[in-house]
């Protein structure tokens, strides 16, 4: 099972979980509570993850990774959109300088 195989179905899955029960969904509470809420978890597991950076663990640096990632397919599913979106922005950025790829996005 590839990377690509596990963050594809996950997306799925959130994408099904869009009209699930918020009583018998986590993801469906979420997609129910709207993207602030979304994004408060967001920047809780940000928060999280730079503290677990900080303090060098790496077991909590993936643990948070983890968190954060899912809540970031959550907002992408909310908003009708998947890690195929973000894969494609990713092979269209690669091969590409980041100092470039950022002027090209203010011009």
């Amino acid at each position: 099972m590839s990377t690509h195989d596990i963050l594809h179905r996950l997306s799925e899955t959130l994408a099904t979980r869009r009209h699930a029960d918020p009583e018998t969904s986590y993801t469906a509470k979420l997609f129910a509570s709207g993207p602030d809420s979304i994004l408060k978890k967001i920047g809780e597991e940000s928060a999280e993850l730079i503290i677990a950076a900080k303090d060098g663990k790496r077991l909590n640096i993936v643990w948070e990774s983890t968190d954060l990632i899912f809540h970031v397919l959550v907002l992408l599913a909310f908003y009708g959109m998947s890690i195929e979106d973000v894969s494609q922005e990713m092979r269209r950025r690669e091969g590409v300088s980041g100092i470039d790829e950022k002027k090209a996005r203010t011009t």
